[in-house]
């Protein structure tokens, strides 16, 4: 089968990866910015707010997070707006898109338990389900969980009984590779699609997605499992694949430039890309500390000041992860 379809089934398959609820963070395989530090959410939360008062985001548009998994992270946007701008959390519509019933009920309940009845939640399970007119779009570490073809010096990968062979010709993979001047690598399927989908979607939105990877393409294999917090290289000559299949995390860098094409193709104009660190800090996580200085003991704080150092040090995720930023404006 196609190297693509191997990890679809590995990451999305009935029995997938991601199928099923995920510990994320001490108890998981790895780490994101969401599990790490609230501010990571109060940030975007500011941001959001930052769009309504110059007039980008109406109040009464949606702010939609895509592949929530368990959905903290939305949920601490919305308690930093409700701290820093308490009225827009009845005019705001907040909206996760969520391809697996079994997370969507995760998510349902975990709202319900966060805020009652004081914010309401729908659902999609694909972004072509939604209509709208006006809405902000978060995702974070998505791009890295699309399927990809493996290139190799002009062969596309298969894959018979967990292993790996080059000897496919693929004429669609060959563009991709001799435009991203790779001669080995990985290939993301699907990104041209997904900008699609997001640009039939809405008439005017701004799309802001964390991941890491660089602009460029790496020159080398990036893919790899994480299990346990432990980085296994996906061509290590010791793993047994057919042992870590769908029960552990199949991950590889992004090549941002790849995005960046995806969502001109598509008629959405891109803003930057950023290291985490200079994002976060353009958006004002110092600011949010300094409140938070003002109204907790210094304990509470400087606790929080250590998870905050995590998403912005560039020894941590401050330099690996960037940020990319798009925006459409009505025709």
């Amino acid at each position: 089968m196609k190297f693509s379809d191997y990890m679809t089934e590995w990451l999305y398959g009935e029995e997938g990866y991601y199928a099923t609820y995920k510990n994320i963070g001490k108890n998981g395989d790895f780490y994101t910015a969401v599990s790490t530090s609230k501010f990571f959410g109060g940030t975007i939360a500011k941001h959001i707010i930052a769009l309504v008062d110059e007039g980008f985001l109406q109040k009464n548009g949606v702010v939609c997070e895509i592949g929530a998994h368990h959905g903290y992270f939305l949920a601490d946007v919305i308690e930093f707006i409700y701290t820093l701008r308490p009225k827009l959390l009845s005019t705001l519509k907040f909206v996760i898109i969520e391809r697996f019933d079994s997370l969507q009920e995760f998510q349902t309940n975990y709202f319900k338990e966060s805020f009652g009845d004081a914010v309401s939640l729908t659902h999609y399970k694909s972004l072509d389900e939604l209509k709208c007119e006006n809405a902000f779009f978060i995702a974070n570490e998505i791009f890295d969980a699309f399927p990809c073809e493996l290139y190799f010096k002009g062969k596309t990968a298969r894959v018979d009984s967990h292993k790996i062979e080059f000897d496919v010709e693929n004429d669609w993979v060959d563009e991709k590779a001799k435009k991203y001047h790779k001669d080995r690598g990985e290939i993301a399927v699907g990104y041209e699609e997904f900008a699609k989908e997001m640009a039939s979607t809405c008439q005017k939105f701004e799309f802001m997605s964390f991941d890491y990877g660089e602009m460029m393409a790496r020159p080398d294999f990036s893919i790899r499992v994480y299990e346990k917090h432990k980085v296994i290289p996906f061509f290590d000559e010791a793993i047994k694949r057919e042992e870590l299949f769908a029960k552990s995390d199949i991950t590889y860098d992004v090549t941002f430039a790849h995005v960046k094409d995806a969502y001109e193709e598509a008629g959405v104009k891109f803003i930057e890309l950023k290291a985490q660190m200079v994002a976060l800090i353009d958006m004002g996580i110092l600011d949010l500390l300094e409140i938070l200085k003002e109204k907790v003991e210094e304990k509470i704080y400087k606790q929080e000041l250590e998870k905050v150092k995590m998403l912005i040090l560039p020894n941590f995720l401050g330099e690996r992860f960037k940020m990319i930023r798009f925006r459409k404006e009505k025709n």
